[in-house]
Protein backbone atom coordinates (compact mmCIF):
# COMPACT_ATOMS: atom_id res chain seq x y z
CA UNK A 1 0.00 0.00 0.00
CA UNK A 2 1.30 3.59 -0.45
CA UNK A 3 2.37 5.45 1.56
CA UNK A 4 -0.26 8.39 3.06
CA UNK A 5 0.43 11.62 3.54
CA UNK A 6 -1.75 14.26 5.15
CA UNK A 7 -1.85 17.43 6.10
CA UNK A 8 -1.28 18.23 9.75
CA UNK A 9 -4.80 20.03 11.55
CA UNK A 10 -3.94 23.40 13.11
CA UNK A 11 -6.19 23.07 15.81
CA UNK A 12 -5.51 26.21 16.79
CA UNK A 13 -9.22 27.20 18.76
CA UNK A 14 -8.03 24.24 20.42
CA UNK A 15 -4.57 24.29 21.34
CA UNK A 16 -4.72 27.82 22.06
CA UNK A 17 -8.62 29.44 21.92
CA UNK A 18 -8.93 33.15 22.30
CA UNK A 19 -11.43 34.79 23.38
CA UNK A 20 -14.64 32.86 24.41
CA UNK A 21 -14.23 29.40 25.33
CA UNK A 22 -14.60 26.70 23.13
CA UNK A 23 -17.86 24.68 24.11
CA UNK A 24 -17.49 20.29 23.03
CA UNK A 25 -20.79 19.53 21.35
CA UNK A 26 -22.63 17.14 24.59
CA UNK A 27 -24.42 14.11 22.32
CA UNK A 28 -27.99 14.22 23.43
CA UNK A 29 -28.55 10.52 21.87
CA UNK A 30 -27.33 7.56 19.96
CA UNK A 31 -29.65 5.72 18.16
CA UNK A 32 -29.36 1.85 16.78
CA UNK A 33 -29.34 1.26 12.77
CA UNK A 34 -31.78 -1.62 11.50
CA UNK A 35 -30.88 -3.98 9.35
CA UNK A 36 -32.76 -4.51 5.73
CA UNK A 37 -32.40 -4.83 2.12
CA UNK A 38 -32.08 -2.41 -0.19
CA UNK A 39 -32.07 -2.81 -4.51
CA UNK A 40 -31.85 -6.09 -5.31
CA UNK A 41 -30.83 -7.98 -2.38
CA UNK A 42 -27.83 -6.20 -0.71
CA UNK A 43 -27.69 -5.83 3.12
CA UNK A 44 -27.82 -2.52 4.75
CA UNK A 45 -27.77 -0.81 7.94
CA UNK A 46 -30.56 2.39 7.85
CA UNK A 47 -27.99 4.66 9.70
CA UNK A 48 -30.61 7.29 10.15
CA UNK A 49 -33.66 5.45 11.58
CA UNK A 50 -35.35 6.66 14.44
CA UNK A 51 -34.11 10.44 13.89
CA UNK A 52 -36.51 13.00 13.21
CA UNK A 53 -35.66 14.98 9.79
CA UNK A 54 -35.49 18.49 11.76
CA UNK A 55 -32.59 16.68 13.78
CA UNK A 56 -31.04 15.22 10.00
CA UNK A 57 -31.81 18.73 8.21
CA UNK A 58 -30.17 18.72 5.65
CA UNK A 59 -29.45 14.78 5.00
CA UNK A 60 -32.32 12.86 4.25
CA UNK A 61 -30.97 9.13 4.75
CA UNK A 62 -27.68 7.31 4.53
CA UNK A 63 -27.48 2.84 4.16
CA UNK A 64 -23.55 1.19 5.49
CA UNK A 65 -24.06 -0.97 2.69
CA UNK A 66 -22.10 -4.22 3.59
CA UNK A 67 -19.68 -4.87 5.29
CA UNK A 68 -20.29 -7.93 3.49
CA UNK A 69 -17.71 -10.77 2.13
CA UNK A 70 -19.93 -12.30 -0.99
CA UNK A 71 -19.52 -15.34 -2.12
CA UNK A 72 -19.51 -16.25 -5.64
CA UNK A 73 -22.90 -15.46 -7.67
CA UNK A 74 -24.45 -13.52 -4.65
CA UNK A 75 -23.23 -9.38 -5.31
CA UNK A 76 -26.07 -7.35 -5.75
CA UNK A 77 -27.20 -3.74 -6.85
CA UNK A 78 -30.03 -1.64 -7.69
CA UNK A 79 -31.16 -1.82 -11.34
CA UNK A 80 -31.96 1.66 -12.80
CA UNK A 81 -34.55 3.39 -11.42
CA UNK A 82 -35.22 7.22 -11.04
CA UNK A 83 -34.66 10.16 -8.68
CA UNK A 84 -35.50 14.20 -8.33
CA UNK A 85 -35.25 16.70 -5.73
CA UNK A 86 -32.04 15.52 -4.15
CA UNK A 87 -28.08 14.38 -4.75
CA UNK A 88 -26.84 10.82 -4.12
CA UNK A 89 -23.31 10.07 -2.64
CA UNK A 90 -21.60 6.78 -3.18
CA UNK A 91 -19.33 6.13 -1.06
CA UNK A 92 -17.16 2.82 -1.77
CA UNK A 93 -14.35 1.71 0.94
CA UNK A 94 -13.88 -1.70 -0.57
CA UNK A 95 -15.07 -3.36 -3.30
CA UNK A 96 -16.28 -1.40 -6.74
CA UNK A 97 -19.50 -0.45 -8.19
CA UNK A 98 -20.38 0.27 -11.81
CA UNK A 99 -22.63 3.56 -12.25
CA UNK A 100 -24.67 5.01 -14.86
CA UNK A 101 -26.90 7.56 -15.13
CA UNK A 102 -29.27 8.66 -17.95
CA UNK A 103 -27.33 12.25 -18.39
CA UNK A 104 -23.89 11.18 -19.23
CA UNK A 105 -22.46 10.74 -15.83
CA UNK A 106 -20.89 7.52 -14.36
CA UNK A 107 -17.79 5.30 -14.12
CA UNK A 108 -16.16 3.35 -11.75
CA UNK A 109 -16.68 3.41 -8.17
CA UNK A 110 -13.70 1.90 -5.67
CA UNK A 111 -11.61 1.85 -3.24
CA UNK A 112 -12.40 4.91 -1.34
CA UNK A 113 -13.90 6.66 -4.40
CA UNK A 114 -17.19 8.15 -4.24
CA UNK A 115 -19.63 9.29 -6.64
CA UNK A 116 -21.59 12.56 -6.29
CA UNK A 117 -24.88 12.34 -8.36
CA UNK A 118 -27.09 15.64 -8.36
CA UNK A 119 -30.46 14.82 -9.46
CA UNK A 120 -31.51 17.66 -9.80
CA UNK A 121 -35.05 17.46 -11.55
CA UNK A 122 -35.07 14.02 -12.70
CA UNK A 123 -32.37 11.34 -13.29
CA UNK A 124 -32.76 7.64 -13.99
CA UNK A 125 -29.30 5.58 -12.88
CA UNK A 126 -27.76 2.22 -11.43
CA UNK A 127 -25.40 1.25 -9.44
CA UNK A 128 -24.28 -2.35 -9.79
CA UNK A 129 -21.34 -5.08 -9.30
CA UNK A 130 -19.16 -5.77 -12.24
CA UNK A 131 -19.14 -8.53 -13.51
CA UNK A 132 -15.91 -10.21 -11.67
CA UNK A 133 -17.40 -9.68 -8.49
CA UNK A 134 -20.15 -11.34 -9.27
CA UNK A 135 -18.75 -14.27 -10.47
CA UNK A 136 -15.92 -14.60 -8.15
CA UNK A 137 -17.23 -13.20 -4.76
CA UNK A 138 -15.63 -10.50 -2.59
CA UNK A 139 -15.92 -8.50 0.09
CA UNK A 140 -18.12 -4.87 -0.27
CA UNK A 141 -18.68 -2.29 1.70
CA UNK A 142 -19.34 1.38 1.27
CA UNK A 143 -22.26 3.62 1.91
CA UNK A 144 -25.00 6.10 0.67
CA UNK A 145 -25.79 9.39 1.72
CA UNK A 146 -28.65 11.35 0.48
CA UNK A 147 -28.46 15.46 0.78
CA UNK A 148 -31.65 17.35 0.47
CA UNK A 149 -31.53 20.25 -2.01
CA UNK A 150 -33.02 23.76 -1.32
CA UNK A 151 -36.78 23.98 -2.55
CA UNK A 152 -34.94 26.74 -5.23
CA UNK A 153 -32.27 24.14 -6.99
CA UNK A 154 -34.84 20.88 -6.95
CA UNK A 155 -35.49 21.29 -10.99
CA UNK A 156 -31.95 21.93 -11.65
CA UNK A 157 -30.09 20.34 -14.47
CA UNK A 158 -28.68 16.50 -13.36
CA UNK A 159 -24.70 16.67 -12.68
CA UNK A 160 -22.66 14.34 -11.73
CA UNK A 161 -18.48 14.54 -9.54
CA UNK A 162 -16.37 12.02 -9.71
CA UNK A 163 -14.03 11.56 -6.79
CA UNK A 164 -11.13 9.40 -7.08
CA UNK A 165 -9.95 7.97 -3.68
CA UNK A 166 -6.79 10.42 -4.30
CA UNK A 167 -8.63 13.51 -4.97
CA UNK A 168 -10.05 13.04 -1.10
CA UNK A 169 -8.52 15.75 0.94
CA UNK A 170 -6.31 13.92 3.80
CA UNK A 171 -5.96 15.47 6.89
CA UNK A 172 -4.05 13.68 10.68
CA UNK A 173 -4.17 15.55 14.28
CA UNK A 174 -0.73 16.95 15.85
CA UNK A 175 -0.57 13.55 17.50
CA UNK A 176 -1.23 11.76 14.35
CA UNK A 177 -4.17 9.47 16.12
CA UNK A 178 -6.61 10.59 13.93
CA UNK A 179 -6.62 10.30 10.02
CA UNK A 180 -9.57 12.32 8.51
CA UNK A 181 -10.39 11.50 4.88
CA UNK A 182 -11.99 15.04 4.23
CA UNK A 183 -14.60 14.31 0.86
CA UNK A 184 -16.81 17.75 0.92
CA UNK A 185 -16.85 20.71 3.24
CA UNK A 186 -14.46 22.38 5.65
CA UNK A 187 -12.66 21.43 8.72
CA UNK A 188 -10.14 23.83 9.99
CA UNK A 189 -9.61 26.04 6.91
CA UNK A 190 -8.98 22.58 4.71
CA UNK A 191 -11.40 21.59 2.19
CA UNK A 192 -12.31 18.85 0.30
CA UNK A 193 -13.30 18.09 -3.71
CA UNK A 194 -16.62 17.83 -3.33
CA UNK A 195 -19.00 20.39 -4.55
CA UNK A 196 -22.32 21.18 -2.59
CA UNK A 197 -25.12 23.28 -2.81
CA UNK A 198 -25.52 24.63 0.88
CA UNK A 199 -23.33 24.39 3.39
CA UNK A 200 -22.31 20.64 4.49
CA UNK A 201 -19.29 18.56 5.48
CA UNK A 202 -19.10 15.31 4.99
CA UNK A 203 -15.54 12.94 6.90
CA UNK A 204 -14.25 9.59 7.10
CA UNK A 205 -12.52 9.68 10.52
CA UNK A 206 -10.56 6.62 11.37
CA UNK A 207 -8.90 7.08 15.18
CA UNK A 208 -5.86 4.72 16.30
CA UNK A 209 -6.51 2.45 19.52
CA UNK A 210 -7.02 5.11 22.35
CA UNK A 211 -7.18 7.44 20.24
CA UNK A 212 -9.01 10.70 21.00
CA UNK A 213 -10.16 13.90 18.77
CA UNK A 214 -11.21 17.24 19.29
CA UNK A 215 -12.72 18.86 16.23
CA UNK A 216 -13.51 22.13 15.19
CA UNK A 217 -16.95 22.42 13.80
CA UNK A 218 -19.22 25.36 12.39
CA UNK A 219 -21.71 26.92 14.89
CA UNK A 220 -24.17 26.66 12.45
CA UNK A 221 -23.98 22.82 11.76
CA UNK A 222 -25.78 19.60 12.93
CA UNK A 223 -23.40 17.12 14.10
CA UNK A 224 -23.96 13.23 13.21
CA UNK A 225 -21.48 10.66 13.63
CA UNK A 226 -22.08 7.02 12.54
CA UNK A 227 -19.75 4.14 13.83
CA UNK A 228 -18.73 2.19 10.88
CA UNK A 229 -16.56 -0.38 12.32
CA UNK A 230 -15.19 -0.92 16.02
CA UNK A 231 -16.00 1.08 19.12
CA UNK A 232 -15.52 3.88 20.95
CA UNK A 233 -16.89 7.18 22.90
CA UNK A 234 -18.77 10.41 21.48
CA UNK A 235 -19.06 13.59 23.01
CA UNK A 236 -16.82 15.17 26.33
CA UNK A 237 -18.93 12.81 28.95
CA UNK A 238 -17.77 9.92 26.52
CA UNK A 239 -20.86 8.24 25.59
CA UNK A 240 -20.48 4.76 24.36
CA UNK A 241 -20.93 4.49 21.01
CA UNK A 242 -19.98 0.78 18.32
CA UNK A 243 -20.62 -0.62 15.29
CA UNK A 244 -23.98 0.44 13.81
CA UNK A 245 -24.81 3.35 16.37
CA UNK A 246 -25.29 7.06 15.32
CA UNK A 247 -24.78 10.03 17.60
CA UNK A 248 -26.54 13.20 17.51
CA UNK A 249 -24.41 15.84 18.96
CA UNK A 250 -25.88 19.06 20.40
CA UNK A 251 -24.54 22.87 20.15
CA UNK A 252 -20.85 23.96 20.48
CA UNK A 253 -18.01 24.49 17.88
CA UNK A 254 -15.96 21.24 18.72
CA UNK A 255 -16.72 17.47 18.18
CA UNK A 256 -15.00 14.63 19.93
CA UNK A 257 -14.21 11.58 19.42
CA UNK A 258 -12.84 8.66 20.74
CA UNK A 259 -11.46 5.51 20.09
CA UNK A 260 -11.61 2.19 22.43
CA UNK A 261 -8.51 0.53 23.86
CA UNK A 262 -8.96 -2.43 21.74
CA UNK A 263 -8.40 -1.50 18.23
CA UNK A 264 -9.68 1.73 15.81
CA UNK A 265 -12.54 3.34 15.48
CA UNK A 266 -14.19 4.08 11.98
CA UNK A 267 -16.94 6.81 11.65
CA UNK A 268 -18.42 8.96 8.85
CA UNK A 269 -19.02 12.23 10.50
CA UNK A 270 -21.69 14.94 8.73
CA UNK A 271 -23.04 18.30 9.05
CA UNK A 272 -24.33 21.03 6.95
CA UNK A 273 -26.53 24.33 7.43
CA UNK A 274 -30.30 23.17 7.93
CA UNK A 275 -32.03 23.93 5.23
CA UNK A 276 -35.36 24.54 7.00
CA UNK A 277 -37.93 23.91 4.43
CA UNK A 278 -41.05 21.25 4.71
CA UNK A 279 -39.46 17.86 3.13
CA UNK A 280 -42.25 15.62 1.37
CA UNK A 281 -40.36 12.12 0.96
CA UNK A 282 -41.86 9.03 -1.55
CA UNK A 283 -39.61 6.45 -2.23
CA UNK A 284 -36.97 7.88 -4.76
CA UNK A 285 -38.05 11.94 -4.98
CA UNK A 286 -37.57 14.71 -1.69
CA UNK A 287 -39.78 17.35 -2.65
CA UNK A 288 -41.61 20.10 -0.22
CA UNK A 289 -44.97 19.54 -1.16
CA UNK A 290 -47.05 16.41 -1.51
CA UNK A 291 -48.17 18.18 -4.77
CA UNK A 292 -44.92 17.58 -5.91
CA UNK A 293 -44.51 14.20 -5.64
CA UNK A 294 -47.39 13.92 -7.34
CA UNK A 295 -45.81 15.95 -10.21
CA UNK A 296 -41.97 13.32 -10.15
CA UNK A 297 -44.66 10.50 -10.30
CA UNK A 298 -46.44 11.52 -13.14
CA UNK A 299 -43.38 12.87 -14.89
CA UNK A 300 -41.22 9.48 -14.42
CA UNK A 301 -44.31 6.90 -15.47
CA UNK A 302 -44.75 9.54 -18.47
CA UNK A 303 -40.54 9.14 -19.29
CA UNK A 304 -39.65 12.82 -18.69
CA UNK A 305 -37.05 12.16 -16.19
CA UNK A 306 -34.68 10.46 -18.44
CA UNK A 307 -34.40 7.34 -20.74
CA UNK A 308 -32.17 4.16 -20.63
CA UNK A 309 -29.41 4.79 -22.93
CA UNK A 310 -29.68 2.44 -25.60
CA UNK A 311 -26.32 1.03 -24.58
CA UNK A 312 -26.83 0.99 -20.43
CA UNK A 313 -25.15 -0.89 -18.20
CA UNK A 314 -27.35 -4.14 -17.05
CA UNK A 315 -26.95 -6.30 -13.91
CA UNK A 316 -24.70 -9.18 -14.50
CA UNK A 317 -26.45 -11.84 -13.23
CA UNK A 318 -24.71 -15.00 -14.81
Amino acid sequence: MPAITADTLTLQRIAAPTGPEVQARPVHSITTAPRGLEGEGFPVRRAFAGVSHAELDPFIMMDQMGEVDYPPFEAKGTDWHPHRGFETVTYVIEGTFLHQDSHGGGGIISDGGTQWMTAGGGILHIETPPESLVVAGGLFHGFQLWVNLPGRDKMISPAYQNLEAELVTLLTTPDAGALIRLIAGEIDGHRGPGSTHTPITVAHVTLSAGGRMELPWSPSFNALAYCMAGSGFAGPDRHPIELGQLALYGAGDTVVLEAGPSGPLDVILLGGEPIGEPVAHYGPFVMNTVEELHQAVEDYQAGRLGQIPANGLRPFRG
